[in-house]
């Protein structure tokens, strides 16, 4: 036999044994899984990991900001469009139909079964939402009498829902908080020995794995106050009374929500999106949720640096002088950008960028997860670059302002560039903030 032929055989052998399926851990599964494929979410764009300059160094002015710093992030899904009024509507409707629910069951036990149709008994009840609601049936008005508004506060004797009973509730994990060298598990002692801040802002020592996990309570109805208390002498009422609830205003982005209300969409969201994979018997996904600040400043980039705005030019025109987006161009003159709107305007009325994002710049801007904190880019990390801050009941206003990005259908050119940043309060309502969310994506190989 010779050199050349003993060499040939030596490789064709470790190509067989790299080529071999792995049997180590057969026999604690048997079962070979299901390839994985992340489907793609309807309505929302896919943006690749990628790098950029985040912050104004597209800023020939040297405004308010004058930090840079070059960043990279993951991939992620964003939605094509602000979250509208039809979108929030399905939220506090299903608020409103679980408590209906929850007071029903008390005298018709089919809203809650105790048993399945083979009688077996569930260990935790649950909501049975195959059954209607029959609103107009003057029994069930009798068992929903607590979920209506008082008699006394009715106008014109008109019994309607009382929106302020539509409280979301929900439970997160402080994941920060656990991550701190201090606050591991000892499996020696078996017990935690560090210390956690509570929803009350007291360092308590830790207990058990329960103490990394938060309940919240979000009030979710919008306030569609904020037309009036926004603008002093103006008149806004119309707005008021039919901007979030008539059926015309549907495609409109949704205004009046608060940060913590915004985050509540975010976690119901993704619970139903989780329970249909779990019906398809399928893995859960990425939870939706907030964009950092970086992360919505790649997206509205569409792929360029260096441009002011989110379609990729240095001016608010295109070549047949007609305005790119939803802003105030014009001292007083709301209506010179379109004819068709003096404020808000249905999402998707301008064109997308390049990343088929619509109003990245211009309608409302949007709630971001970032804390404001004007040195924030210098101190962040420059991979998934996030600065948060979970504020404590007694925290000053400072403490509580959160980042919004992408300026309004009442601001000027400078607020509606990629690199703006701004803030309100957490706590607080406007007329022209809204929101989208994102999804961390899976990688390329399991994308469909």
């Amino acid at each position: 036999m010779s050199k050349s032929f003993s060499i040939l055989v030596f490789l064709l052998l470790i190509l067989l044994m790299s080529c071999k399926k792995d049997q180590t851990l057969s026999y604690l599964y048997p079962e070979e899984s299901k390839p994985f494929y992340e489907p793609s979410p309807f309505g929302m764009a896919y943006i690749d990991r990628g790098s950029y300059v985040m912050g104004a160094e597209d800023d020939e002015l040297q405004g308010f900001n004058t930090t840079t710093k070059r960043v990279s992030v993951e991939a992620f899904w964003i939605d094509n469009t602000e979250i509208t009024n039809n979108e929030y509507r399905q939220f506090i409707y299903w608020v409103r139909d679980s408590l209906a629910r929850t007071l029903l069951a008390e005298t018709y036990p089919e809203f809650m079964p105790a048993e399945d149709d083979r009688g077996n008994f569930y260990e935790v009840p649950y909501l049975n939402w195959h059954v209607p609601i029959e609103w107009r049936n003057s029994d069930f008005q009798m068992a929903l009498e607590e979920l209506y508004i008082p008699e006394e506060e009715r106008t014109y004797f008109s019994k309607s829902i009382d929106t302020r009973k539509f409280v979301y509730q929900y439970q997160w994990i402080d994941y920060k908080q656990a991550a701190k060298r201090k606050n591991r598990y000892n499996y020696d002692t078996q017990s935690y020995e560090g210390t956690v801040i509570n929803a009350e802002g007291e360092e308590v020592p830790i207990e058990s794995r329960a103490s990394f996990i938060f309940n919240e309570r979000v009030p979710i109805y919008p306030d569609t106050l904020c037309w009036i208390r926004d603008y002093t002498y103006a008149y806004n009422e119309p707005l008021t009374k039919n901007y979030f609830s008539h059926v015309g205003f549907d495609d409109y982005p949704v205004v009046g929500v608060n940060w913590h209300q915004a985050k509540a969409f975010c976690h119901w969201r993704t619970e139903m999106m989780n329970s249909y994979q779990t019906l398809l018997s399928a893995p859960s996904m990425h939870a939706y949720r907030l964009p950092t600040e970086a992360e919505w400043e790649y997206a509205a980039r569409g792929g360029h640096e260096r441009t002011l705005y989110s379609w990729g030019s240095y001016y608010t025109r295109n070549i047949m002088g007609c305005f790119k987006a939803n802003f105030k161009p014009r001292r007083g003159n709301y209506v010179a950008d379109s004819e068709s709107s003096t404020t808000t305007m249905k999402v998707g009325s301008f064109d997308p960028n390049d990343y088929a994002i619509y109003d990245m710049a211009g309608n409302v801007a949007e709630w971001t997860s970032t804390a404001f904190n004007e040195s924030a880019y210098e101190n962040v990390n420059d991979f998934n670059p996030s600065f948060e801050y979970n504020s404590l009941p007694d925290d000053a206003p400072v403490m509580k302002r959160k980042v919004i990005r992408g300026g309004s259908w009442k601001d000027i050119a400078y607020y509606i560039r990629n690199s703006t940043r701004s803030f309100e309060y957490e706590d607080t309502t406007k007329s022209y903030v809204g929101f989208r969310c994102v999804r961390t994506s899976f990688k390329d190989e399991f994308r469909q």
